[in-house]
C-alpha cells in the first residue's frame, strides 16, 4: 500500500489529543488577544462596558473564547496525561 504505515504498533492511535491542545491553545490567544484589544486600543472599559464598538466587538469575542478554548485545552490535557499513564502494547 503507497503512504501507509509499514509498522502500525509502534504509531499510537490519533485520538484528537495533539488538536484539543492545539486548537484550545489558539482559541485562548485569540481571546486574550482580543480582551487586550478592548482593554488597550479600543477605548478601554468602563463600569459600563466598552467605550466604543470595536470594544465591545472585541470583548463579545474574547467572552465566547475564553471559556471555549479553556475547554478544549483542559480535556486535550487531561487525555494527554491519561494517555502518558496508559501502557503501550
Amino acid at each position: 500500500m503507497h503512504g501507509s504505515n509499514p509498522n502500525p504498533a509502534t504509531q499510537p492511535p490519533d485520538d484528537g489529543t495533539g488538536q484539543l491542545l492545539r486548537w484550545g491553545g489558539w482559541t485562548l490567544a485569540v481571546g486574550l488577544l482580543a480582551a487586550a484589544l478592548a482593554k488597550t486600543v479600543f477605548g478601554g472599559i468602563g463600569e459600563q462596558g466598552p467605550h466604543t464598538n470595536s470594544g465591545w466587538m472585541a470583548l463579545i469575542v474574547a467572552m465566547m473564547c475564553l471559556p471555549f478554548g479553556c475547554m478544549l485545552f483542559f480535556l486535550g490535557a487531561a487525555k494527554w496525561l491519561r494517555n502518558r499513564r496508559r501502557p503501550r502494547g
